[in-house]
């Protein structure tokens, strides 16, 4: 009876053979195409231009794409000009109304030459997918130039959609529509592996542009899950977001991207700091501010001011929670004015700062009454925000701790593991859990604390488990022995700054723990399965290799963020997998624009890792089975028409 009833709902949307038929025919061709191409992407930290480029560009593959069909019929430089026009086609068409003597002619020229490129990465859809991807609109005149196959009348018919085009003064939308449509289907689906947020100016742009993207699911890193945290109104959170980015001057994207007021803290930093340098505290700039520029010297003040509510808030979970063993970092009340040291650990390091108005030393972990207005009024900006609150909402659906798609598992940081190289069992408010399990239980728990935290109340404020999650050593997504924020601003010396990492980043350059890892997940490391995770810069200029467990396992984080180039030698990772293979594009730093409007690229190094044996279909892929599901829901459709077990309409 349950199978009637869901054949009877079925009929709703199919009411007779035909309909049926004609739907199971369709399932039948999509399953025969060659899988799409996935993208992964960890650690973009704000980096919007770079990010975009990275997308558009198709790490690198529309160029490959451009010289395979080009190569003999175009110089290099003209080739480099499609490839940038596609990357960039605003800025290319101004570039080209100042320079080409007549205009028109060069766009009649350059829709010819993106017809191809676009035919070329079109060739796995359907042609229903790929019209479901063209701009509304323009999407007739695309599809037809994209199938004219009739090579009598081809030329002719080109040249009257295109002419018209042109003569319509519609040429100049038409490219940039066109040249978007070829990135939207070089990129069949994208993976972002974690920390979106932080360090770069614009996470907001970022989330915008993902947001209307066709395809994206996100495995949520450290810098994610703090914003979910804060998100959520955990204080400690807010402290922790406001600090970072006060301290890399994203004062455009806090203020005027998501609309958090820092009024009250200015104001109170000001008074408290009239008279401190706060030289440690002078922000790094990587972009200066467009809309909301700040004297530096107040972002000092700010940024010593949020930190220091930050390690008070800190302080006050930390003695709530001694399950989290996190004892070792309340350091407030280890610091002795008289000497001007701290001890860390049983050590005492001198301070470069003994400047603490408000620290009580009786109680160092009470906020005053101003810092509690502070965080107030930070409170009610972030939760009153809706962009921010659309963007965390987002990231929660589209979101997950970790994913299992088409045998490769994707995760942001670590699995937890014991220095004998088994699975750790991290206690996570009185249930001790390890591998798989405890990644499902904290991706449930994450979820009820920002949706329901009526229903995990008993464990703490909303977004406490987000800001254990934030730094913890235990914690799958941050992986190292502590985080040194109080020592890199206040202690000098270097050795107190290092951030150790966890035996799981020892025992993965080894290919059993991979393999075991690969097994925790129900996955099989001997027919293709690979890890992919983020959070760790592979610093190539030291000799580190992303390949890890004997090419089961990739660490994708190459820099894209401008805070690490220097550290990592190189702006990022794409690992790429299509239908033939597996392989890894290696980035160069993102050049922007040039007063004369061009642009230099550099193409990325595309490394083949892996091979398949043989060419992966739809049918192959999770979608397959998803699809082959509906194969045989609408077998037994047609099955019960034609026994009249169901009537048709």
């Amino acid at each position: 009876m349950a199978d009637i009833k869901y054949l009877e709902l079925l009929a709703n949307n199919y009411p007779n053979t035909l309909a049926a038929s004609s739907a199971l025919i369709n399932l039948k061709a999509v399953l025969a195409l060659p899988k799409g191409t996935e993208y992964f992407l960890s650690d973009l930290h704000g980096e919007y231009e770079a990010f975009v480029h990275m997308i558009r560009s198709a790490s690198g593959t529309i160029k490959n794409k451009i010289d395979e069909h080009f190569g003999g019929i175009l110089s290099d430089e003209d080739r480099n000009d499609l490839a940038a026009l596609i990357y960039n086609p605003q800025a290319e068409i101004e570039r080209r109304k100042k320079s080409e003597k007549n205009f028109d002619d060069w766009c009649v020229t350059v829709i010819y030459r993106l017809v191809i490129v676009c035919k070329s990465v079109s060739t796995k859809y359907t042609r229903y997918r790929v019209r479901s991807r063209l701009p509304k609109h323009l999407d007739y005149a695309m599809d037809e130039l994209l199938h004219a196959d009739d090579e009598e009348n081809r030329a002719n018919y080109y040249e009257q959609i295109i002419n018209s085009i042109v003569q319509e003064g519609m040429g100049e939308t038409f490219i940039c529509e066109m040249a978007d449509s070829i990135s939207r289907l070089a990129v069949d689906q994208l993976h972002i592996i974690g920390d979106i947020f932080d360090r770069g100016a614009h996470p907001d742009y970022i989330m915008d542009y993902l947001m209307d993207f066709h395809d994206v699911d996100f495995q949520w890193g450290n810098h994610d899950v703090v914003w979910m945290g804060a998100a959520a109104g955990n204080w400690a959170c807010i402290a922790n977001i406001i600090r970072m980015n006060i301290s890399y001057n994203n004062m455009d994207m806090l203020e005027v991207g998501y609309g958090i007021n820092l009024r009250r803290l200015t104001t109170f930093a000001s008074e408290t700091y009239r008279d401190d340098e706060c030289k440690k505290f002078w922000p790094h700039v990587l972009e200066e501010n467009r809309f909301d520029p700040i004297d530096n010297a107040l972002e000092a003040k700010m940024h010593k001011a949020i930190a220091i509510i930050q390690f008070k808030l800190e302080g006050q979970i930390i003695k709530k929670h001694p399950e989290f063993n996190l004892d070792h970092r309340l350091l407030l009340d280890k610091i002795n004015l008289e000497k001007g040291v701290v001890e860390i650990e049983g050590v005492e390091w001198p301070l470069n700062d003994t400047n603490f108005p408000t620290l009580d030393p009786e109680n160092p972990y009470a906020l005053t009454e101003d810092e509690i207005e502070v965080m107030n009024s930070l409170e009610a900006s972030i939760l009153h925000s809706e962009k921010l609150q659309k963007h965390i909402r987002y990231m929660f659906s589209h979101g997950a701790l970790y994913m299992c798609v088409n045998g490769n598992l994707l995760f942001h940081g670590c699995l937890p593991m014991t220095e004998d190289g088994e699975f750790q069992e991290v206690d996570i408010y009185g249930k001790k859990l390890s591998g798989k399990a405890l990644m499902d239980h904290l991706d449930e728990m994450i979820r009820a604390s920002y949706f329901y935290p009526e229903s995990v109340a008993e464990y703490g404020e909303p977004g406490e488990l987000m800001w254990y999650l934030w730094l913890a050593k235990d914690s799958p997504l941050f992986g190292k022995a502590k985080m040194t924020t109080f020592e890199r601003v206040f202690v000098d010396d270097k050795t107190t700054h290092k951030e150790h990492t966890r035996p799981y980043y020892k025992f993965i350059k080894e290919k059993e723990p991979c393999e075991r890892i690969l097994r925790e997940f129900g996955l099989d490391p001997e027919n293709g399965g690979k890890i992919l995770n983020g959070h760790v810069p592979v610093k190539i200029k030291d000799g580190e290799s992303p390949i890890k467990g004997d090419g089961l396992l990739y660490v994708i984080d190459g820099g894209i963020s401008k805070a690490y180039q220097k550290q990592t030698g190189i702006a990022g990772y794409t690992f790429i997998f299509n239908s033939r293979f597996m392989a890894l594009s290696e980035h160069k730093p993102y050049s922007p624009l040039r007063p004369d409007g061009t642009q230099e690229f550099f193409n990325p190094v595309i490394k083949t890792v892996y091979t398949l044996p043989k060419r992966m279909l739809i049918s192959d892929t999770d979608r397959g089975s998803m699809l082959l599901e509906q194969v045989d829901a609408l077998k037994a459709l047609i099955d019960a028409y034609r026994k009249g077990i169901i009537k048709e309409r």
